[in-house]
């Protein structure tokens, strides 16, 4: 159905116009209660998003979308194994991976058992890392993991082995290698002992280019130094749906782990792919991590939606796309630990839901997700927050931080929360001609106030949400990424898109498997367009 032409859209638009003269300030004067009636908690994550424009009478107008959308019966979908990633004919499982038991249902069988199992195998796995006990091939203990992977292969467990590093083992290093130029990998091979070194190959077909040619050229590395082709299956694991390639490469059967074709990459933190995590944070912190992904599945599947995170997050954002006519949506972390949180955030929602044909493979008649940006919030205040404040655009801020510090210093925790509530407070009620004339006649007048004045306006009205987790563990960090995992299935479903699919993603891996073979011989290039053969043509000059 076109859900723009639905009574819910037109109710929505109607309100959206006679809340569009509304400055947040009058909002906030006009209804005291306001905080209490736009903001929800769940377990250590206070979600308040009363600096979003909205109204408590906009939450009910938004929820009937959702129900227009037919939301539940989605949600039902996925949690019962259907293949609601019909493009790819595959079911959509990713929350079957952080359950703790079984069952849970697959389209074909429960696919608890095997989930279980590998875990259990991942347990063993990290344990005997952290312990000391698995030697390399010349007998030394393992003291280097190296995760080469790409995507979701990488940016999932580096994120929260970033985040989580105040707890991470103390004398094992873990590092993640992800480019395919050579200054990522290359400096970091320099740091490290072969003798004492793991490496990860996560790719869940063994085919990706990336994650191929760094796995090769560690291999490489190895090889070098140990001398003998055994040493590959004392110093490498995979994460792979194809073992036999695995095991073409030399990795050791007992080191392979199975990825499974119903976990896309932007999803699998919580499988096979978390073992350089595991590894890092210790099998019970994964455990604790999942327990809290798990927890707010059974919040979005039970609570009702207008007091559902994940739906409300996920209303707000298209209220601010689809009816305020924002363009994109900034991530704003304010503890350093979370400084790949909006790298990763970037892929699990634009590569998911950046598309503009829905599931019927008809163009949307709306637009579907916004560009997803940002950077540490307190670094950002000296960088982009000018434009947030004076730029005239309409940019929507997701403030993100954490109350307690995991690496407290005096003094510091304190100014960096002050920090953060004060850019969400300055963005939402700016300033006043009136309150900046006030402020500068205490020092100036007459012509030099006025020709200043213009420039110490800040409109404000600008919109924002803030997540603030009591503390940066495990259960809480699980919570986060599982609320923004179902804030982007519950967009999807609103906008009608398939949101696991990524066929762009794909388009871009063949056009270079193309061009890679005419980087070094000229007639190849033939048959490619004009600036592609003249691009080629200089980076021969300049290889060779």
């Amino acid at each position: 159905m076109n859900l723009t032409a639905s009574t819910a859209w037109k109710a929505i638009e109607a309100h959206g116009k006679s809340l569009a003269p509304v400055h947040l300030r009058e909002m906030f004067t006009r209804d005291p209660g306001r905080v209490s009636s736009l903001s929800l908690r769940f377990d250590g994550i206070l979600y308040d998003f009363s600096k979003q424009r909205v109204e408590p009478a906009t939450l009910p107008l938004l929820t009937a979308l959702a129900r227009e959308a037919r939301l539940d019966e989605w949600t039902a979908r996925m949690f019962g194994g259907e293949k609601i990633n019909a493009s790819e004919g595959r079911e959509v499982l990713h929350v079957a991976l952080r359950r703790l038991s079984g069952p849970f249902p697959g389209s074909a069988c429960d696919v608890m058992p095997q989930v279980l199992a590998t875990r259990q195998r991942m347990v063993a796995f990290a344990e005997r890392l952290r312990s000391g006990q698995a030697l390399g091939f010349t007998g030394l203990p393992i003291r280097s993991v190296v995760n080469i992977g790409i995507g979701g292969s990488d940016l999932g467990p580096k994120m929260v082995g970033y985040a989580l590093r105040a707890i991470s083992h103390p004398t094992l290093g873990v590092h993640y290698v992800s480019n395919l130029d050579g200054a990522q990998l290359a400096p970091l091979l320099q740091t490290l002992d072969p003798r004492t070194t793991m490496f990860l190959v996560a790719s869940k077909t063994f085919t990706t280019q990336e994650t191929m040619l760094n796995a090769q050229t560690a291999r490489d590395w190895l090889l070098s130094n140990l001398g003998d082709p055994a040493a590959i299956g004392k110093h490498f694991a995979a994460l792979t749906a194809k073992p036999e390639r695995a095991g073409e490469f030399g990795i050791a059967e007992e080191a392979i782990f199975p990825l499974w074709d119903w976990v896309g990459g932007r999803f699998s933190l919580w499988s096979a792919v978390g073992l350089a995590l595991m590894i890092a944070i210790g099998p019970q912190a994964f455990a604790d991590l999942l327990a809290g992904a798990e927890r707010m599945d059974e919040h979005f599947c039970n609570a009702p939606y207008e007091r559902n995170l994940p739906v409300i997050m996920a209303l707000l954002g298209i209220w601010n796309t689809n009816f305020l006519g924002a363009t994109s949506n900034a991530v704003l972390p304010y503890n350093e630990s979370l400084k790949y949180l909006p790298s990763f955030l970037q892929q699990l929602e634009m590569e998911s839901n950046g598309k503009a044909v829905g599931r019927d493979g008809q163009p949307l008649a709306c637009a579907s997700n916004p560009i997803v940006w940002g950077e540490l919030g307190n670094n950002g205040q000296h960088a982009f927050f000018q434009l947030l404040h004076q730029g005239g655009r309409l940019v929507p801020c997701d403030f993100i931080a954490a109350v307690r510090s995991d690496f407290p210093l005096p003094g510091h925790q304190e100014a960096l929360l002050a920090n953060c509530f004060a850019q969400s407070a300055a963005l939402a009620f700016g300033k006043t001609s009136d309150e900046a004339r006030a402020e500068l006649s205490r020092s100036m007048h007459g012509t030099e106030l006025e020709e200043l004045l213009p420039h110490k306006v800040f409109p404000g009205n600008q919109p924002s949400s803030t997540l603030l987790l009591s503390r940066l563990d495990p259960q809480n960090i699980g919570a986060l990424i599982a609320l923004y995992e179902h804030k982007v299935f519950v967009q999807g479903v609103i906008w009608g898109l398939n949101s696991f699919d990524q066929w762009g993603v794909e388009l871009g891996k063949a056009v270079a498997n193309s061009i890679l073979p005419a980087i070094g011989d000229a007639n190849l290039a033939a048959n490619l367009d004009q600036s592609t053969q003249d691009l080629l043509t200089f980076s021969r000059q300049h290889l060779s």
